[in-house]
């Protein structure tokens, strides 16, 4: 297929300009052409980026820069995309009007891209609903179920940099309210490609949209509440919500469950698209919790919780004397393996004669003691590929995390990661660690001296370009080491085909003498290739197990870098 010439993708750009409903994007991509008629190389090749590809609907939805041109998010991408979406639900409909709720945080353009889509989806025959306000992504996962929509979609870009937003789609019915996986996003994807080769967009027809009740919220709030009322102990807490929208929510269920108001970083409470005091509002980067860390000294906390700006994940810190900052974040999978094995314990004092049912379930990146707890307690034990649309559709799940910051401890409300219930339930574990003299960290010695040590890392290759990333990969696949890191490579299990239950994945699963494992896979939401490495250990105390466990970690994480530098 011939390249693409600057004439070629300046009448592409003339024909999206003359579509676009949005006068900013507009006047960007018109500056754009007239640099390139001018002859500005630079822009010559920001037109090809724009143009040359398009954002594609994947299993993640749609998640971009917001910006001019089909490779970028924008109101002529979103309505293109609640265009496909409807034309697919109406496919499947059988005689039935399929509905569809859509929610918004507070990022830039996601009161704008949700009116967008409710609309267009309402002009092609779906019943849409818009949540009453900027609301957390998983009261708008709770709403697709509580509702009983076909459909749900929430504008949000998590805890992307500023500059980018995105759609989630999730299905109800059958799908109880998960993330959709293959095959839909392909075939969705499909009506969106045909929608944009055959309709522009203020062609579209637009209908009326509902607003979701007020009610809707106050279920939501009603059920995670009731994931862990407060006893009489309760720890000395600090919560910021990463200039995000968790705060309005988070507050009225610590009330509706009897908890002490925590200590707020003020500077990061209220919605702000701009994200003032953090380089990545993520609280996993380095110095995102620093002036929480600041706000705990001050309060002499017990325990610090963050969300992210969508409030779907959950970070914590602990005090600990030997960090600089006099608190530690602890790791997702440390946050995952105690909130796993508090739920482990619930089932198992829930059980009544001849038990019950139930599994644990956690991404194959996310720490194997996962495993270890679902066998202590006669649980069934699931790994899935990356992401809650894959957690969540476990049998008989009580409880899924990632090591993402990722938790799912209310599974029969809210089909996906939610910050605000995994909070409330770690909450719990601390007020009740308290009532008995005990502390976070000693759960944590607990843990190592009853499942042994399970020790872990991660290492991220942050790339301009993307083939960059196949070609690690490519390399590995072509040349796999004998060893990582002076350990013994037992074997290598390539994802690529699938493997045992699991679809298709480009992940590659490396198994090492002695137990330790490293995985490598691209990430799905970022330019980075993403390395997970975990070792345990099970032999001497806690303490011996793990220094032992982490000097294993120690060495394969640095044959690693040596291995995809």
């Amino acid at each position: 297929m011939p390249q693409p010439t600057d004439a070629d993708r300046i009448a592409l750009a003339e024909a999206w300009i003359d579509q676009d409903p949005d006068p900013q994007t507009r006047d960007e991509c018109s500056a754009i052409v007239e640099r390139v008629r001018a002859g500005d190389a630079a822009a010559s090749a920001d037109l090809a980026d724009r143009f040359d590809a398009r954002l594609e609907f994947g299993t993640a939805g749609l998640r971009g820069e917001i910006a001019a041109g089909p490779n970028r998010m924008n109101r002529v991408l979103v309505s293109q995309a609640a265009a496909g979406l409807a034309a697919y639900l109406l496919e499947r409909a059988a005689g039935v009007r399929p509905s569809v709720v859509v929610g918004y945080d507070g990022r830039r353009n996601s009161q704008v891209f949700a009116r967008d889509i409710a609309e267009v989806m309402a002009g092609a025959g779906v019943r849409a609903m818009l949540l009453p306000r900027l609301l957390p992504t998983p009261v708008l996962a709770f709403a697709v179920r509580h509702l009983d929509t076909t459909a749900g979609v929430m504008v949000t870009a998590s805890h992307n940099p500023p500059n980018d937003n995105g759609m989630k789609v999730y299905l109800g019915g059958p799908h109880h309210g998960s993330q959709i996986v293959a095959p839909a996003d392909a075939e969705i994807e499909a009506h969106i490609l045909r929608v944009a080769a055959s309709a522009r967009v203020p062609e579209l027809p637009r209908g009326d949209v509902e607003t979701a009740s007020e009610s809707v919220v106050d279920a939501y709030i009603a059920a995670t509440a009731a994931v862990a009322s407060a006893p009489a102990a309760q720890p000395r807490a600090v919560y910021t919500a990463m200039h995000g929208v968790g705060w309005e929510t988070m507050a009225r269920v610590l009330e509706t469950a009897g908890y002490d108001v925590p200590a707020l970083v003020a500077e990061q409470i209220a919605p702000d698209p701009a994200f003032p005091t953090v380089a990545f509002p993520n609280p996993e980067e380095p110095g995102a919790m620093d002036l929480s860390f600041e706000a705990a000294r001050a309060a002499g906390a017990e325990l610090v919780i963050a969300n992210d700006p969508d409030a779907d994940r959950l970070a914590v810190a602990i005090p600990d004397e030997s960090a600089p900052a006099g608190y530690r974040r602890l790791s997702g999978n440390e946050v995952g393996l105690l909130l796993g094995w508090q739920v482990a314990e619930q089932v198992t004092a829930d059980r009544g004669p001849g038990g019950a049912d139930g599994s644990l379930a956690c991404s194959i990146v996310s720490s194997p003691g996962l495993e270890a707890v679902a066998r202590a307690h006669g649980l069934d034990f699931v790994a899935t590929l990356t992401g809650f649309k894959w957690i969540s559709r476990a049998p008989g799940l009580v409880f899924g995390f990632e090591e993402a910051l990722g938790y799912l401890v209310n599974p029969s409300t809210v089909r996906d990661k939610d910050g605000i219930s995994a909070g409330i339930a770690f909450l719990g574990l601390a007020a009740r660690l308290k009532a008995e003299g005990r502390t976070i960290a000693d759960r944590l010695d607990e843990f190592v001296e009853r499942f042994g040590c399970y020790d872990s890392t991660q290492v991220s290759i942050r790339v301009t370009d993307l083939s960059r990333i196949g070609e690690i990969m490519a390399r590995l696949r072509a040349e796999p080491p004998v060893s990582v890191g002076g350990v013994r490579v037992e074997r290598i299990e390539d994802l690529a085909g699938g493997f045992g239950a699991l679809p298709p994945s480009d992940v590659l699963r490396i198994v090492l003498e002695g137990g330790g494992r490293v995985m490598v896979r691209p990430s799905g939401t970022e330019p980075k290739l993403k390395v997970y490495i975990d070792a345990s250990s099970t032999e001497g105390t806690v303490a011996e197990r793990r220094a032992a466990a982490s000097a294993v970690v120690a060495r394969l994480e640095q044959g690693m870098r040596e291995l995809v530098a």
